[in-house]
């Protein structure tokens, strides 16, 4: 087998899984990674740590603080901040404030410029705004820095930039009554208000690194990958990185991030070491210039059915028109439905939940095997090829697209360290990294060890929030988040969170953040044009979509405990996400969106007279 595009399923025959040996060996790899501590094995990018988080790429400017007043606010300027940003300028709103930590829009590509970085969903489907911006990817799977310039023309297009505020983070929201304004404050002086807030921090903008022992006495050079050290390297995102032509160097971490920056380093260092705890599934990524012919066929809304065409084929949705997107997401798509839920296309009616989990267990074997089997093809020597296999189901982590980075490890300055046998890095020294009672020298450690993925803050209290009558959204959530669509509030007036939680799950998570600001903006367009007093969720219609989200949910916490340790299950902590998020599948949420935003949205818009109403639905106050 080599890097043809027969799929997984066709590759391999039934008679060969021996299903009960897979599973034996899944749980010992599992068992031997798994930590006691946790997710507190990793330390926060603050403190005496957060130099490790500063801005490598854009000059902070001093600036006096702003005291004024905007009618909508936008926290987080990544690809869900900018399009609820942008879908609001379409809706006519010319007051908008974009606000961010970083020095310019972006989000997780203003701050992720490391060699080699790309997307690893379609690009024609993920660059938001392309035939508004008039842009269409050079590449299939676009490198970082053009995503990122394409963001900053979406920006531009929408006139963004205009009372943008950059290197500002925002510090408490409080509800003033009186004003019907959210009080806003920032690291920088501001106290301003905002009648409508936004909040679209992201998942992947924290860097987190190991707690390794011994860390700050190691004396070489280190940085995260996502605040990329090009003064110390040299080259750029595309190469020339002849700064590391005599250095020993050492990249911690082996998820996507080290799946696409090992190949580029592997080129221009003297010698690299890979430590991997744990190995990632490599599909084959196939990625091209894009085919001018097929650009200038494209019809106009072509992006929007192109995007709807690959999310339905992922969630198992029954076509009307032919499928447009071929690539190893699609063809791995039944193995990815048990934590990504959505339909079953091909099972037959009536199966019982026995026989449904076999079949979906058999599906996902099949196409680890297949993965499995292409490392053999492709790594020279077969102790590096044993290291390199993932063994557990193929949605315990995110897959990685790659066909360079198994090549690499056959290059003659390229070794993999695997780390699993010692629990993870024992400790560091001035000059090494030290795994179990061998040490390795290196000058340079690069930690590609990710975020604190999934914490906004609203959800870790970075970002105080008071609502109305004095309530702490941490607290009213203390029992569990409390939303409408994922997006509205009760208790907290003209505020929405965008993001993961109790939305629809994909893959392609550029495009869930751009129908969910959509809808952000479609609420917001209403109240304005109906003069609504606020915006607010009632308490029941909260009550209702909590309630579905239980009714409707697939419970993944025993596919998620049998897991490798990983962001996924909390590091092998794994806990029931019924409620968190809607399981039937993107398509089935977003026609239920559609469908609510055609009605007459009472359940969010509090009318200009809100005394009677409020009187006559004391609910809306209630805890």
């Amino acid at each position: 087998m080599s890097d043809s595009r027969t799929t997984p399923r066709e590759t391999a025959i039934d008679d060969d899984i021996d299903v009960e040996a897979l599973r034996a060996k899944y749980a010992a790899e599992r068992d031997r990674r798994i930590r006691p501590d946790g997710a507190t094995q990793y330390r926060k990018t603050k403190g005496e740590w957060g130099y490790y988080a500063r801005d490598p790429y854009t000059e902070r400017q001093e600036r006096e603080p702003r005291t004024d007043d905007v009618e909508a606010l936008i926290i987080g300027t990544g690809i869900g901040g900018l399009s609820a940003a942008a879908r609001l300028r379409e809706k006519g709103v010319e007051s908008i404030r974009i606000m961010d930590d970083a020095g310019d829009v972006g989000g997780t590509w203003y701050w992720n410029r490391y060699p080699n970085v790309h997307c690893d969903v379609e690009s024609y489907v993920y660059m938001p705004f392309l035939e508004t911006i008039g842009y269409i990817p050079k590449w299939r799977y676009a490198p970082g820095e053009e995503i990122r310039q394409g963001l900053t023309k979406v920006a531009q297009h929408f006139d963004l930039y205009r009372d943008a505020l950059f290197h500002t983070k925002a510090t408490s929201l409080d509800w003033d009554e009186e004003t019907q304004r959210w009080q806003v404050t920032t690291d920088r002086g501001d106290r301003f208000q905002a009648r409508f807030v936004i909040i679209g921090t992201g998942s992947f903008t924290d860097p987190k690194l190991p707690g390794i022992p011994g860390i700050e006495d190691y004396k070489g050079h280190t940085f995260h990958t996502a605040r990329w050290d090009y003064g110390y390297t040299g080259g750029d995102q595309f190469g020339g990185l002849t700064g590391l032509a005599d250095k020993r160097v050492a990249v911690v971490g082996t998820g996507a991030t080290g799946v696409q920056l090992v190949p580029m380093l592997a080129k221009y260092a003297k010698e690299l070491l890979v430590f991997q705890r744990t190995p990632s599934s490599i599909g084959i990524r196939g990625n091209g210039p894009t085919d001018p012919e097929w650009a200038a066929s494209l019809k106009p809304g072509w992006q929007e059915e192109r995007a709807r065409n690959f999310a339905a084929v992922l969630a198992g949705e029954r076509l009307v028109g032919e499928q447009v997107v071929e690539d190893d997401w699609v063809r791995t798509a039944r193995a990815q439905r048990p934590m990504t839920s959505g339909r079953f296309l091909d099972d037959e009616p009536g199966l019982s939940p026995e026989e449904l989990e076999r079949r979906i267990e058999l599906d996902d074997f099949r196409t680890t095997n297949w993965m499995r089997a292409r490392i053999d093809e492709i790594v020279d020597d077969p102790a590096t090829a044993e290291a390199l296999k993932p063994w557990y189901r193929y949605m315990c982590k995110r897959p990685a697209f790659s066909d360079e980075y198994l090549q690499a490890f056959n290059l003659p300055n390229v070794r993999l360290v695997d780390t699993s046998t010692a629990g993870g890095i024992t400790r560091m020294t001035e000059n090494a990294v030290v795994v179990g009672d061998e040490e390795y020298e290196v000058d340079c450690v690069i930690f590609a060890t990710g975020f604190d993925f999934g914490v906004s803050g609203l959800m870790s209290g970075e970002l105080p929030t008071t609502g109305r009558n004095g309530k702490q959204l941490l607290e009213v959530w203390m029992t569990g988040p409390r939303t409408l669509h994922g997006c509205a509030m009760d208790d907290f007036p003209n505020l929405f969170n965008m993001g993961l939680l109790q939305n629809a799950s994909s893959v392609n998570l550029s495009y869930m953040l751009q129908t969910q600001a959509q809808h952000v903006a479609a609420i917001i367009d209403r109240a304005r044009q109906t003069g609504a007093k606020r915006i607010e969720a009632s308490k029941e219609s909260v009550d209702a979509w909590l309630r579905l989200l239980r009714e409707t949910g697939r419970d993944n916490t025993r596919y998620s405990e049998e897991c490798t340790p990983g962001y996924y299950n909390r590091e092998g902590n794994a806990r029931s996400n019924v409620g968190m998020t809607f399981s039937p599948g993107p398509i089935a949420f977003w026609e239920i969106l559609e469908e609510w935003r055609a009605g007459d949205m009472s359940d969010v818009l509090v009318p200009a007279d809100a005394d009677a109403r409020e009187s006559a639905a004391p609910a809306r106050t209630s805890g």
